[in-house]
């Protein structure tokens, strides 16, 4: 394979002394990533075939262009979809958040008010190559990952997700688990954050509704009708699934310590050890999401301990900062 020309030409050869052909396959580890225009059948209604089609056309242009400029290989596109794949997942996840924002960025994709929208699913497994194609079970893996993605979506496996460089994993939230084909067990699909702004407000330095010039003295937890307080008279409480925390949960979600609170120089720390982070919704809807790192609580919100809280379920975490 050649990673700035696409798959070698020589993966499929004749063997021209005995008249017959043999295939040559090459086993590999890649990214596969699915991405296909959402609504194509829409398009085609509303604008006819001809225009219809050079939308679709402009779409997957910048698909590839965005490939390309991240070390991808176009596979093959069909219609609305391309099959690409890359060789690490960082170069996968860039090229997604290119073609977001690249067909995001035209105007003219835009129908009856409404833009032009794609989505994307991407997968981190082995694959054989063969006659410029490739096979196995990690891409319909890759194309499951699509098929859960809305519009504006990118969505990867956990397998790509482990992969990621640190700052491409501060942005990636579970958001579902799935079933996949000819796999037993179930598969936890990622969303990344590949918008600018949220991106933004996933990081962990970000501070929430903040107030300046009041001090808050402690903060107060509910769950499931029980108080919990944190101030100068207790300086840290403990969330997780193992029985010694202060506030127990469970799930297959939790890490057995998962989070702490603790207090520290007029501020309240939310400090998460997990495996699959810790969420923080504020009251007025801004999210943040940490893991192996810190982030301040302010004003009152709710915690997820390994997914985002719902706001009307009976078990979340609320807290609320008082002076």
């Amino acid at each position: 394979m050649n990673w700035n020309g696409g798959i070698d030409a020589g993966s499929r050869g004749a063997d021209r002394a005995s008249g017959s052909y043999r295939v040559t396959s090459t086993e590999t580890e890649v990214a596969v990533l699915f991405a296909d225009v959402v609504g194509s059948t829409r398009l085609y209604e509303i604008l006819g075939d001809n225009q219809a089609r050079e939308m679709i056309v402009s779409c997957v242009d910048l698909m590839r262009e965005a490939t390309e400029r991240n070390r991808g290989t176009v596979i093959k596109t069909i219609g609305d979809e391309i099959l690409a794949i890359f060789p690490t997942c960082d170069d996968a996840v860039n090229g997604a958040a290119e073609m977001q924002q690249d067909i995001g960025a035209r105007p003219e994709l835009t129908v009856q008010g409404q833009h032009v929208a794609i989505r994307i699913g991407c997968h981190f497994g082995p694959v054989v190559l063969e006659n410029r194609d490739i096979f196995g079970a990690s891409v319909h893996t890759a194309n499951r990952m699509t098929s859960q993605a809305k519009a504006g979506q990118v969505v990867l496996s956990a397998d790509t997700v482990n992969r990621l460089s640190p700052e491409w994993r501060a942005v990636s939230r579970q958001i579902d688990v799935t079933a996949v084909r000819g796999l037993q067990e179930e598969m936890e699909l990622f969303e990344v954050l590949w918008q600018t702004e949220d991106a933004t407000s996933m990081l962990p330095s970000i501070e929430m509704a903040t107030r300046q010039g009041r001090r808050p003295r402690r903060v107060r937890l509910r769950y499931l009708g029980r108080e919990y307080l944190l101030d100068d008279s207790k300086k840290e409480l403990t969330m997780g699934r193992a029985e010694e925390n202060d506030i127990v949960i469970k799930g297959t979600l939790i890490s057995r310590l998962h989070a702490k609170i603790e207090a520290s120089r007029d501020k309240f720390l939310l400090i998460d050890q997990s495996t699959n982070g810790t969420f923080v919704t504020s009251q007025e809807g801004k999210e943040a999401f940490v893991r192996r790192d810190s982030v301040i609580l302010q004003g009152k919100g709710m915690i997820g301990l390994g997914k985002l809280p719902e706001a009307n379920a009976t078990d979340a975490i609320r807290y609320q900062l008082e002076e």
